[in-house]
């Protein structure tokens, strides 16, 4: 009987010992990795190996994580971007979102955090790659064919920018979605910031059990927002 290859991580950080405990974790869970200390190094390594997802530092020597980001997105590429980021790094962690990496951790982090990361990157890819008819997150069920949402089996009617706000949430389920982009795709206009926060307040009245503790639109403070990946 044949197995299938491990999938193969690039860890790219510039502290040995982040890399070290990286490497021997990943390894624990079955991942192959392959170990960076700086951008220059990252892009040699893409260009010789097949990788399947990326845990990438920001503040890297030489070429910076948002380079590496911008070139890895400009040549196409759909490989899934982890982005570790400093604690207090919140423009950071929303520069290299709307640069197009999948999610990002903040550092100090724990090992089990960034395993969930990379598990909602690997399945957000996944979607993209092959999108299912119907979603369904939780008590939510969305058919995206017949544009119709359900909770816990009950018809939920939505207004037609509430829709395309959860429907643009569902194509990057999982997903970090900074508040620039989702105002830009859902608006076409970068516009006030408190008009997304009341439609996110509305939607989450309709389709959350307790909208004052969401379960399924997340908040990522300062950021931007992040739907449950699908069950």
């Amino acid at each position: 009987m044949t197995h299938p290859s491990p999938l193969r991580v690039l860890v790219v950080d510039d502290e040995a010992p982040i890399r070290r405990f990286l490497r021997t974790s990943l390894a624990a869970k079955g991942y192959e990795v392959l170990e960076a200390e700086d951008g220059d190094c990252a892009m040699k390594t893409l260009r010789r190996n097949a990788v399947g997802l990326m845990v990438l530092d920001l503040g890297l020597p030489k070429t910076d994580g948002f380079e590496v980001i911008r070139q890895i997105r400009e040549q196409g590429s759909a490989l899934p971007i982890v982005v570790l980021s400093a604690r207090s790094d919140e423009a950071g962690k929303v520069k290299a979102l709307d640069l197009g990496a999948d999610d990002f951790v903040t550092k100090p982090f724990g090992i089990d955090e960034l395993l969930a990361r990379i598990r909602a990157a690997l399945r957000h890819r996944l979607q993209q790659e092959g999108e299912r008819a119907v979603f369904q997150s939780g008590d939510l069920s969305v058919d995206l064919v017949r544009r119709v949402v359900s909770v816990r089996g009950i018809e939920v009617k939505l207004s037609p920018r509430e829709y395309d706000l959860l429907r643009l949430l569902i194509a990057h389920a999982g997903k970090v979605l900074t508040h620039k982009f989702i105002l830009r795709e859902v608006w076409g206009t970068e516009t006030d910031i408190q008009y997304l926060r009341m439609y996110i307040r509305s939607l989450r009245q309709k389709i959350e059990s307790k909208p004052e503790q969401p379960a399924l639109i997340l908040t990522e403070q300062g950021v931007g927002y992040r739907l449950r990946a699908p069950d």
